[in-house]
């Protein structure tokens, strides 16, 4: 290189290397500094955003304590010598507490904080990401990030879009213009003029019937006169579509999943952002903390981590805190008498009422029903007085038949389990050398029990159980309309003799008897029992009432449609916080202008009057409430809805 170039070279790459080192002394005075961004709690809401906007137009209220007297409360604030003086403007201040109350409302609590980036960090070739985390309960939730762009990185970006067009403008997307269409025509009319005449020939013609007369396809004649390399550069620019895209795009503008992307025209100062979040509220939910981490992008480099900053914890105050556990009660009346029943399918042979525990499924049938009848009769409630033991026939052979048959069986089955309750009191008697032990059936020792009394068995019987049979009908999704509508015809012949016989004629019988009689062949036994000790026939007495109280977890737990589902038959206080939890401020209010005024009531009168615009009626009533509750002040701060009163009139003022 001539040496008279050199410091023409210089000349051009200086004005390029000034800003990169400017670039590097930036990033190292940053790091030296651990510089981030802050995380800060802005100055209080707007009033507007929580409470009806002509809530606070009022310059001046006339309220009335608790004994009577009147008062005026005023607008107002302290002047310099510490007086109240009425205003009508409310100075901002600088809140810079690390941590705020805010409100749950309608199961949702909104968090607002700010994120502040010091003119430092800012630099017209970067790009900021701020990356928000949310802790709530254990868990942890990154919510949608903030970007800050510098303006050279944004027209970085956009030179890369537009490389990016010109690349794709570059793609022909009409392959047709790769045809010498004007040679193509020419050597077709000079070698195939009969193909040539097609031209003017609007009929189609197909590609077998082209290549049948002239020997050679239309695909291999256009490919004949197509341009090849122009053609292949093309397809070789649609395979490097994606690869071109990565080249000229490394950082997409992104849009979706993003709180804010805004442009830094130009670094003057600190940048602010009051970012606001929604969170649904879950059972337990007493605060939340907020992190903010970020990094520094140059281009598509990641040049530095920005710490992160120290949390802020919003403690989340909730109307569910009002809800009265005082446990409510229902007058149950108990019956001395109680009865339960069961139906079990024990088989018999033909024409026979002996049990075969060896039939069929009689064997685990007949546990079963021991089953039952053991746990009665080790009841600690109940003593077992009679059991009823009723056997029924399915309709086929006579009815006169039928009936003895199911008697027999009724008395039967009364019989075997009599004998089963008898060898189960004599094993009570049975006593082991162990004092207060006694051996049971099965060879097993258990603790003494109280004598079984004596137990009556009633027979009955249903010769043929038609009842049943109507319903088992009624319900079978075999059988087909016509052939019910048969069934039912013959259901109302009075004899049940000829009734059977005319079934017997129909297609539906075999099915019948084959799987629906069967059904019909039961024995059903009914308990009835007493209540131990118990001498009246019923008693009179409080139980709690859990469905309340299920309502009133349901408060507590922040699940208030629950609560509304629950409480809203009993219109009590419990049910006006459900209501006015859920911001059913009409109806929270028609309950509680209609209960006694604790401080409680008045408290929940003051945060609905204060949402409906009812300055006037909510200012007297949280100030009764202060009265009967002093806690209540500091309650009020909590609220939003009372929080604005108290600012606007400074209520509690000493």
């Amino acid at each position: 290189m001539k040496k008279e170039a050199i410091p023409l070279l210089i000349a051009l790459v200086a004005p390029l290397l000034v800003p990169s080192c400017s670039m590097q002394r930036k990033i190292r005075e940053i790091k030296q500094d651990s510089l981030s961004a802050k995380l800060a709690i802005p100055d209080e809401e707007p009033i507007g955003d929580k409470i009806s906007t002509s809530a606070v137009k009022k310059d001046t209220l006339q309220v009335v304590d608790l004994e009577g007297h009147q008062m005026l409360i005023m607008k107002a604030v302290r002047d310099d010598d510490g007086e109240m003086v009425a205003t009508d403007i409310l100075d901002a201040a600088t809140v810079t507490a690390r941590f705020r109350h805010v409100a749950e409302r309608n199961g949702k609590v909104d968090i607002e904080f700010q994120v502040i980036v010091p003119e430092k960090l800012q630099h017209s070739k970067w790009q900021l990401r701020f990356y928000p985390d949310l802790f709530v309960m254990g868990d942890s939730t990154r919510l949608k990030p903030v970007l800050i762009t510098g303006s050279e990185y944004r027209k970085g970006q956009l030179r890369g879009y537009q490389q990016y067009e010109r690349f794709l403008s570059r793609i022909v997307a009409d392959t047709t213009k790769f045809i010498d269409m004007f040679q193509l025509e020419i050597f077709i009319e000079r070698n195939l003029p009969e193909v040539y005449a097609f031209k003017a020939d609007s009929s189609y013609v197909t590609d077998e019937a082209f290549m049948s007369r002239f020997g050679v396809t239309e695909k291999d004649a256009v490919r004949h006169y197509t341009n090849k390399l122009r053609a292949s550069m093309n397809n070789r620019r649609k395979a490097r579509r994606e690869k071109m895209y990565a080249r000229y795009v490394p950082v997409p503008i992104v849009t979706d999943g993003l709180k804010l992307d805004t442009v830094m025209q130009a670094v003057n100062g600190d940048f602010i952002y009051n970012y606001r979040q929604t969170i649904n509220t879950r059972p337990g939910l007493r605060k939340a903390d907020v992190v903010l981490s970020g990094e520094i992008f140059e281009q598509d480099r990641k040049i530095y981590t920005i710490p992160a900053s120290e949390p802020l914890t919003f403690y989340i105050s909730s109307l569910s805190a009002f809800a009265d556990e005082t446990e409510k009660y229902l007058t149950k009346v108990i019956e001395r008498r109680a009865e339960a029943n069961t139906a079990c399918y024990i088989d018999f042979h033909a024409a026979d009422a002996l049990i075969d525990e060896n039939l069929a499924n009689n064997r685990e049938e007949i546990r079963r029903i021991k089953g039952n009848i053991a746990s009665l009769l080790e009841n600690r409630e109940f003593d077992l007085d009679s059991i009823a033991v009723t056997a029924s026939s399915s309709p086929e052979g006579s009815y006169s038949y039928n009936k003895a048959l199911s008697q027999k069986r009724s008395e039967s089955v009364a019989e075997y389990f009599h004998d089963y309750i008898t060898a189960y009191r004599d094993s009570l008697e049975q006593s082991s050398m162990d004092e207060g032990l006694t051996y049971n059936l099965d060879g097993t020792y258990s603790e003494k029990k109280d004598t079984i009394p004596e137990v009556d068995f009633i027979s009955k019987s249903i010769a043929e159980n038609w009842e049943m049979l109507d319903s088992a009908i009624e319900l079978d999704t075999v059988l087909t309309g016509l052939q019910k509508e048969a069934y039912r015809e013959a259901a109302e012949i009075p004899d049940p003799d000829r009734r059977e016989m005319r079934l017997q004629k129909e297609t539906c019988y075999k099915y019948m008897r084959e799987v629906l009689y069967p059904r019909l062949r039961t024995v059903r036994f009914d308990f009835h029992l007493h209540r131990k000790g118990m001498v009246k026939d019923t008693v009179h007495t409080t139980v709690i009432d859990t469905a309340y109280m299920n309502g009133v977890q349901a408060i507590r737990d922040r699940d208030y449609k629950t609560a509304i589902a629950l409480l809203a038959p009993y219109r009590d206080y419990n049910a006006a916080v459900a209501y006015s939890a859920m911001g059913y401020n009409a109806n929270a209010l028609s309950i509680l202008e209609h209960l006694e005024r604790t401080a409680e009531v008045n408290y929940m009168l003051a945060v609905v009057y204060s949402r409906t615009g009812d300055v006037e009626k909510a200012v007297q009533c949280y100030l009764h409430s202060c009265e009967q509750n002093p806690a209540f002040v500091h309650r009020g701060k909590l609220d939003p809805e009372i929080a604005a009163l108290i600012k606007a009139y400074s209520l509690n003022e000493e």
